[in-house]
């Protein structure tokens, strides 16, 4: 058994970075390259399909690097396919360590790219709740949804793509929601800084009304004619509310 444990971890080790690691001893080279192929062409393009922007960016040589080394150095914590993508996210985040050669938004445009699929395979659903989909959001509690992501980067992600491809952050932060409609179609909306604040008190929101939530977002901006940010934010929650951002006001 040790000796057949070692011939595993030659022939993996192998697998992962066969310009590292020689093939396992008594092994023909044909039938190694259906299995060195098949291995890692089936992670590649799974990433491939949850990363199809940073892919197109990137190039197939480079996209193909960064996949190799993803696949040669990093330890997966599970075996499930649809969660191979979360990996490859946090490989990027925690481990990758950008000598600088390659863009330094592609963390952020990865994360974007992988909310899409987070949300699509929540099983949570949003069509029961102890909520009133015909409540008064300013009055009542809105009640945001569970399958509703609000996203923050220095980069605008969403309009990066082979034609364009920023060397710094953006002046501003970008604000985005990724979100899943009732139809299951995901969703992204580019949002402003108040409705990212107004998004993240509704997360940790039990019993204010969304009045009051938008009174306190204009006294934490300091805006001196508060009742335009409460005027302004009741087309917000309205609008949220359309795109199943917002569900409706709690019971």
């Amino acid at each position: 058994m040790a000796d057949f444990r070692k011939q595993q971890y030659a022939f993996a080790a192998h697998l992962r970075n066969p310009g590292v690691n020689g093939m396992p001893e008594g092994v023909e080279d044909r039938r190694m390259k259906i299995y060195r192929d098949l291995f890692f062409n089936n992670i590649q393009s799974l990433l491939a399909g949850t990363f199809p922007v940073l892919h197109r960016v990137l190039g197939q040589r480079r996209w193909a690097v960064l996949v190799r080394d993803f696949y040669h150095r990093h330890v997966s914590h599970t075996p499930l396919f649809t969660e191979v993508p979360r990996e490859f996210l946090g490989w990027l985040a925690e481990e990758f360590g950008n000598d600088g050669s390659w863009p330094d938004f592609i963390q952020e445009l990865a994360h974007y790219e992988w909310a899409e699929l987070d949300v699509s395979i929540d099983p949570r659903e949003i069509e029961s709740g102890n909520f009133d989909a015909d409540g008064n959001l300013m009055d009542g509690v809105p009640v945001l949804s569970p399958v509703a992501r609000s996203l923050a980067y220095r980069y605008p992600v969403h309009r990066i793509g082979p034609d364009f491809q920023p060397d710094a952050p953006g002046e501003t932060p970008t604000f985005l929601v990724v979100h899943r409609k009732r139809n299951d179609e995901v969703g992204f909306t580019e949002i402003n800084g108040v409705t990212a604040r107004l998004l993240e008190l509704l997360r940790q929101n039990d019993t204010a009304s969304g009045r009051e939530l938008l009174e306190r977002v204009a006294r934490e901006i300091g805006h001196p004619q508060p009742e335009v940010v409460v005027t302004g934010g009741r087309e917000i929650l309205d609008n949220l509310k359309e795109q199943d951002i917002i569900l409706g006001a709690r019971r």
